[in-house]
């Protein structure tokens, strides 16, 4: 007998958390049959809310407020206790005895979701056999996704050394959530979302007007972004080339302005102010549209920037102004609304844009130039970010002449300056430096009088499973931190 089965309540059992092992999807649900079901699943838009921006809290990028702050959204008082753990780099647990992780619930679930499609879709009785292979392979891309973000979070970078040993994160690939699931290692992880991958490519859609369907050109952008993670630069050139060949689109940053008084929109097009900022469905710039999970909150008004970041911003502008320093972030006051908020001396992140966190062009730009940097074509890497240079700075000045150090650091200090908080990027991308051996640094971070200090390579820069989880499985293996 068919089972009752109703979208609405498949949605938002899909997306709330139990007592289960993994701290997801409760018993009880029924699977969907019908093909157009099973493409409403995809387009649930609980699906679109992925990686958070919080991890960055153990990054370099961040400086807390004091307590005597005016932005008060800065304080390091009124910051969550994960937040606070995270940003004193505090051993052990980030979470408190009994807490969720709302980051690792959702992606469990949305897991859940792709499962879901991916075990069902191909068996409907309707539906034309290419369009179901479209709707498996849509699936197999989200569930890829999902798998990179939670690896690169919860586990060491991948290293092809130690890979094998490594602790990766669970498995999850049928919808029985009775069966136990083990840690397994960053290779398997990444074994099954290489495999995804391929498996999808050759079915997935050409064009579409909706950014969150994922395209060729986003398998071939998920292909170099994974081939980059995993130090194989000639596949992370060859499949970034592929991508650009279909999307090169960037947005010129020169014809935006900022005004006051506003958050949302605050970003706008000079002469228009009700023109703001392009979201993600409507930038061209945009692969793959996701957007930062919500669970934590926005960074929008929350952080300052570090005395770091903002001298990466300054470093090669020769004269030149960056627009995204200039546009992103305040300096010494902001007016969100009615009255103006002063910090003097500091710098606050404040663009109210949803950032994308999927795939993008500019960061298809800047994996070619680090592989061709990797390779030893400095000259075609530093064309790379000249080209997106002249997109995001006023009088830009092309470099050129730089050895493969320098290619490299001028590489490293670009994909920090177009994506400071976007994603928990800057955290995958310290992890990553330290595994490849060019860069170890001491992150320092500040409240008020007092400093804290932790090096890039130390296990406190992953993500420990939360003690929700561990108390379900107490055998469940965890980093030392």
């Amino acid at each position: 007998m068919k089972k009752f089965f109703s979208l609405a309540l498949v949605a938002s059992i899909l997306i709330s958390g139990c007592n289960s092992y993994l701290d997801i999807k409760p018993k009880g649900i029924t699977i969907p049959e019908l093909v157009g079901d099973f493409e409403q699943l995809l387009n649930n838009t609980g699906l679109l809310r992925t990686l958070p921006a919080s991890f960055d809290f153990l990054a370099d990028n961040i400086q807390s407020g004091d307590r005597t702050d005016n932005a008060q959204s800065t304080s390091f008082d009124n910051y969550s206790f994960m937040l606070r753990s995270l940003y004193t780099f505090k051993n052990g647990a980030v979470l408190e005895d009994g807490d969720g992780d709302s980051y690792w619930n959702a992606a469990y679930n949305h897991i859940f979701t792709y499962n879901v499609v991916i075990n069902n879709v191909l068996n409907a009785p309707d539906g034309k056999e290419a369009e179901k292979k479209r709707l498996w392979a849509e699936a197999k891309i989200g569930r890829a996704f999902e798998y990179l973000s939670l690896v690169n979070i919860y586990a060491k970078h991948y290293n092809g050394a130690t890979a094998e040993t490594d602790l990766g994160v669970p498995l999850i690939l049928v919808e029985d959530i009775d069966q136990k699931y083990e840690r397994v290692s960053v290779a398997k992880v990444y074994e099954l979302i290489q495999t995804d991958l391929e498996d999808a490519l050759p079915f997935l859609a050409t064009s579409s007007s909706n950014k969150f369907q994922p395209l060729k050109t986003v398998g071939f952008a998920f292909l170099s972004r994974v081939a980059l993670y995993k130090g194989d630069y000639a596949a992370a050139l060859s499949n970034a080339k592929e991508a650009l060949k279909l999307n090169a689109y960037l947005e010129d940053y020169s014809q935006f302005t900022t005004k006051l008084k506003t958050t949302w929109g605050r970003v706008h097009y000079k002469g228009d102010p009700s023109k703001p900022f392009p979201e993600i469905r409507f930038n061209n710039e945009t692969v793959w549209g996701r957007m930062g999970a919500a669970s934590y909150g926005s960074l929008n008004g929350q952080v300052y920037a570090s005395s770091d970041l903002i001298a990466t911003y300054k470093r090669d502008m020769k004269g030149a102004k960056d627009m995204r320093y200039d546009l992103f972030f305040c300096r010494d006051s902001a007016s969100f609304g009615g009255s103006v908020t002063h910090f003097p001396g500091r710098v606050l992140w404040g663009p109210y844009i949803d950032f994308n966190t999927g795939f993008s062009t500019p960061e298809l730009y800047l994996i070619a130039a680090e592989a061709e940097a990797r390779i030893g074509s400095t000259e075609e890497a530093l064309k790379l970010l000249n080209t997106l240079r002249d997109k995001r700075i006023e009088n830009n000045v092309h470099v050129s002449g730089l050895d493969k150090a320098a290619t490299l650091a001028m590489v490293f200090d670009e994909r920090r300056r177009e994506m400071p908080y976007v994603g928990s990027t800057r955290l995958v991308d310290l992890k990553r430096l330290h595994s490849t051996g060019d860069l170890t640094k001491e992150i320092v971070h500040k409240v008020e009088d007092k400093e804290y200090r932790m090096s890039s390579g130390d296990p406190r820069m992953i993500i420990p499973i939360s003690p929700k989880v561990l108390s379900l499985n107490p055998g469940m293996p965890q980093y030392e931190r």
